[in-house]
């Protein structure tokens, strides 16, 4: 079932199109990533999934029916990039008053938010201020005021920004555990590695309109160039073929384009015959972060894969 589908949606202001016709469905259980350049609508399109902005055309389905913001908003957790906290108060009163105004009671809030303090090392923090937090603790603490009334949707705009290795994998766990417990989260970021980490599915947008959907995998599998990396002692100082090209060579390892029809078995064949000692033949699939300095620099043809 998808918790979210969105059809041909836009959003102008004045003469910028922001958003220019943009669909795509959204798993319920499922880690979505939303990527995209500075400025290529993916805010614009967040804040109207969240009912702040409204949409010019086009139609949001919420949870089976057509999105409602008053009403469905208390499903969905939104971490925006630009933080919203109150400076002056303490922490623990703060995220009682935010879970309060998502429909908690004092008890519940006041329990589910010691139940996540103690889980991101937080119990001390309390009575802080959030102006004494660094930025990466005020990540936290944000991440905190956005799940905590166990929305249906969670929306996590740049949620490592600030964070240390160590508290970004706790953050990371947590995403995962709220995924497992049928969450649905939507993971919006420039950071390719964190994509490849945690989503299974992503959309890419530029210039407000998608230029990429579908599973990672399918993708990275669309934008193979039949390269293979050898690991190997004993590699010729000069492999010449006519079966593949050598795109790059260290003393232990080879990085080789097949030809046209050319099997892997094929080049296996040719090295065994020249007593190389092989230790790994790997094929090399192109990073997300390769797919999209192609797609948003222009220097591939920009391609819209629709794979289910």
């Amino acid at each position: 079932m998808n918790i979210l589908e969105v059809h041909d949606l836009k959003k102008y202001f004045a003469t910028q199109k922001a958003v220019d016709g943009i669909s795509m469905n959204i798993e319920q259980g499922s880690i979505f990533g939303l990527l995209g350049p500075n400025g290529a609508g993916k805010t614009t399109l967040l804040r109207m999934i969240t009912g702040i902005f409204y949409q010019d055309s086009g139609e949001i389905i919420f949870n089976g029916k057509k999105f409602n913001p008053e009403k469905d908003v208390e499903h969905i957790g939104y971490m925006p990039e630009e933080r919203g906290l109150y400076k002056k108060m303490n922490i623990g009163e703060q995220a009682v008053y935010l879970a309060r105004l998502k429909g908690l009671s004092k008890t519940d809030a006041n329990s589910k938010i010691k139940a996540w303090f103690e889980k991101l090392e937080m119990e001390s923090w309390w009575n802080k201020k959030v102006e004494d937090l660094s930025k990466g603790m005020s990540q936290k603490l944000q991440f905190v005021t956005t799940v905590l009334h166990n929305p249906k949707l969670i929306i996590l705009d740049e949620p490592f920004s600030g964070l240390d290795p160590v508290n970004a994998n706790l953050i990371k766990d947590e995403i995962f555990n709220l995924a497992k417990n049928g969450a649905t989260v939507i993971f919006s970021t420039h950071r390719m590695e964190q994509v490849e980490e945690i989503c299974k599915h992503i959309v890419l947008v530029n210039k407000g309109q998608k230029i990429l959907d579908g599973k990672l995998a399918d993708i990275k599998n669309d934008f193979k160039e039949n390269i293979y990396s050898m690991q190997a002692d004993n590699i010729p100082d000069q492999v010449f073929s006519t079966l593949f090209e050598v795109v790059k060579q260290t003393p232990d390892k080879l990085f080789i384009k097949l030809n046209e029809n050319v099997k892997p078995n094929e080049v296996l064949q040719h090295f065994i015959n020249e007593k190389t000692s092989i230790h790994a033949f790997n094929e090399v699939l192109p990073s997300l972060n390769e797919i999209f300095i192609k797609l948003v620099d222009g220097t591939a043809a920009s391609r819209q894969f629709q794979k289910k």
